[in-house]
């Protein structure tokens, strides 16, 4: 706000993202008295605005269409179909309109989800018709409660793909991608939600592997126009190959870039701002395993604590447990919930002995959650 309590978020420059138009215009002004090395977005909400900003200074950038068909998920399934990309089968979902007519071809068993969330939010399997219009009834609830735009009535059902899931962290210069981490996601991820937990690096994945991995995000990316700053993708692997999942124009969410400060020594952030600066990014490969636990929210409630914390961060590899949620506020899990109880980091000699650091971490916590009661108006 305008007048913070702490001085650190009163400076700087204030923008209204509701307002592209004023948010921009500012942007310049703020520039004309101090020129910017870069423009870089944060998140999916300022991803298209740096775009733009960067474009109107002359710096590089994205161009802002194709920032914006990377976040809208139908769009960009559509996109990469086109493209020849290994991509899901796929069915468009106008909330608008009866739903019936629409969901005739679906095959089964289908994931449905929102066009323009992220972390996972309102992500659900379908394995017959019946339970794909409970779904799709669920998400079209969540998405009332969403600022109004387009992608606040439509959906995107696609054929689930099974297979081990990977998430990758890259940086692009005019064109450029650069692999910066493979993630192995170790649990299985096969519904009826998609919540992250483990991710842990250096991959175990072959070297033919990974190179596959790295030419669909390549192309990917240039299927979407895509030529400057972070990206991330989800990836699925089975017997068929490679098939990606997610594309965005950003980096890796909540406190998961923590990691690479933990392999590398050098912060993912550092990485993305040296390269909108023109400076080249030298990503060392992290010395033994790394790894991170999204700690899952166990049931809806008021969380009262978390117990075990010090007994977890006393276990040897690991770095940190960082509890996100204070006491006192409501926990709400996926697919409706939009964020993260907490986070445990570990560091091993081996990525496989950091996941089981993770998991011996995980299970010294006690979450204590008391029900929550809402009142309803008479």
């Amino acid at each position: 706000g305008e007048h913070s309590l702490v001085q650190a978020y009163a400076e700087g420059l204030h923008l209204d993202l509701g307002n592209p138009a004023a948010a921009l215009k500012a942007i310049r002004e703020a520039a004309g008295r101090r020129p910017f090395a870069g423009v870089v977005g944060t998140d999916d909400e300022t991803t298209a605005l740096a775009a733009e900003a960067a474009r109107a200074l002359g710096l590089p950038h994205n161009d802002p269409g194709a920032v914006r068909l990377a976040r809208r998920k139908d769009r960009a399934r559509a996109r990469l179909a086109e493209a020849g990309l290994p991509v899901p089968q796929h069915w468009p979902v106008d909330l608008r309109r009866p739903l019936a007519p629409q969901i005739e071809a679906v095959r089964y068993p289908c994931v449905v989800k929102p066009v323009a969330l992220s972390a996972s939010r309102g992500v659900i399997r379908a394995d017959d018709p019946r339970a794909l219009g409970a779904a799709c009834a669920r998400v079209q609830r969540l998405l009332a409660g969403e600022p109004e735009g387009e992608g606040r009535h439509r959906l995107l059902i696609e054929a689930f793909i099974p297979g081990f899931e990977i998430a990758v962290e890259g940086l692009l210069h005019d064109g450029a991608l650069q692999v910066l981490a493979i993630f192995d996601k170790p649990d299985p991820l096969d519904g009826p939600y998609f919540e992250e937990t483990y991710y842990v690096s250096p991959t175990r994945l072959d070297a033919a592997t990974q190179a596959r991995v790295h030419e669909v995000i390549d192309r990917a990316c240039r299927a979407c126009g895509l030529r400057q700053g972070p990206v991330h993708a989800e990836l699925r692997i089975n017997a068929e190959g490679v098939w990606i999942l997610e594309l965005a124009a950003r980096t890796i969410g909540g406190l998961c870039s923590r990691l690479f400060r933990f392999g590398t020594g050098m912060d993912l952030e550092e990485m993305v701002l040296a390269r909108a600066m023109g400076r080249p990014v030298s990503a060392h490969p992290a010395e033994g395993g790394v790894g991170v636990l999204m700690i899952p929210t166990p049931r809806a409630g008021i969380l009262r604590r978390v117990e075990g914390v010090g007994a977890a961060q006393r276990l040897p590899h690991v770095q940190e447990v960082h509890i996100a949620v204070r006491e006192g506020y409501e926990l709400v899990p996926l697919p409706e919930g939009a964020s993260y109880l907490g986070f445990i980091f570990a560091r091993a000699p081996t990525a496989g002995e950091a996941e089981a650091a993770l998991r011996r971490a995980h299970a010294c916590l006690d979450i204590v959650v008391a029900p929550l009661w809402k009142g309803v108006a008479a």
